[in-house]
């Protein structure tokens, strides 16, 4: 399945990306922002991409070359912006784009176990070769710890539940895969749950992939400091794909109004339309939130 970009329209006009400008495309992916707000511009842009992902920047690098756009891509974590800008010498920029999504790409074909629909190594890491993964908090963690994470990154109600199965299990055996972790959960949870429209491991999982990234602190973290790179009038646009994204969000965007740094251009955030869900049903809770410079 190849990854079809949220929501573009919308950011496209939004962020108003003027010629000659340079925008940043914080959570490059498999390029698609980048590639049409390139089309759109004719060319006369320089677009520096930031993504974690090595396999991810392959793919967009190749995309890219065949634009006419300035580009630059760089293999890093976003909350690392200002670093990113200093080494490519640039002070500020004009407009920068949050799409907090996980690339379908990722979720498809990473074999790093971010969906439960297939039989993966449990890691849900972004970068490869890494010291800390999923495996390591199912199977070292204390029950306490996994049902905190489990309520505070993903609302599971049945957090306590499934931790006491987790911690149970793993005496018996160690929780190595995707599958060993969704059978775990299986057998946690209350029949009911389990024929809900979302799958009941839908939370678990989002749960310990912001845990393993460090996600909410990387966000924080890459919007203030893009906030201190943007030059007057310039923008910044955040697509989010869960509440507590979109709650970290919607309150440093506040906090900026409040101390009159910043105006909010979204008074209500930006969801994709009947349309755009039915295209690509994973948009269904995308919400886009675009702020302004002053």
């Amino acid at each position: 399945m190849s990854h079809i970009s949220v929501l573009s329209k919308e950011v496209i006009e939004g962020l108003d990306i003027q010629k000659g400008e340079t925008f940043v495309d914080a959570t490059l992916g498999s390029a698609g922002h980048s590639l049409q707000i390139c089309h759109e511009l004719n060319a006369e842009l320089r677009i520096v991409g930031i993504d974690q992902d090595a396999e991810r920047i392959e793919e967009s690098r190749k995309k890219l070359e065949k634009s006419e756009c300035l580009v630059e891509i760089v293999k890093e974590n976003f909350r690392n912006i200002d670093k990113i800008l200093d080494r490519l010498k640039i002070d500020k920029v004009d407009k920068i784009l949050f799409d907090l999504g996980l690339n379908s790409e990722q979720l498809e074909n990473s074999g790093r176990g971010f969906s439960f629909k297939k039989n993966e190594p449990l890691l849900m890491n972004f970068s490869p070769n890494p010291e800390f993964t999923a495996k390591t908090i199912v199977n070292e963690w204390s029950e306490e710890s996994i049902a905190d994470i489990l309520w505070a990154y993903a609302d599971e109600k049945f957090s306590r539940q499934i931790a006491k199965k987790v911690v149970e299990l793993r005496k018996e055996k160690e929780i190595q895969t995707t599958k060993d972790l969704v059978e775990t959960i299986e057998k946690a949870v209350p029949n009911w749950y389990k024929h809900k429209k979302i799958h009941f491991a839908t939370k678990t999982f989002q749960a310990l992939r912001i845990t393993v990234n460090d996600e909410i602190s990387a966000l924080e973290e890459g919007l203030q400091k893009s906030f201190e790179k943007l030059n007057k009038k310039g923008k910044i646009a955040v697509i989010s794909f869960h509440s507590l994204e979109d709650r970290v969000v919607k309150r440093y965007f506040r906090e900026l109004k409040n101390k009159e740094k910043a105006k909010i251009l979204t008074k209500k955030p930006i969801t994709p339309n009947e349309e755009e869900i039915k295209e690509n049903p994973r948009s269904r809770s995308a919400k886009l939130r675009i702020i302004e410079k002053i």
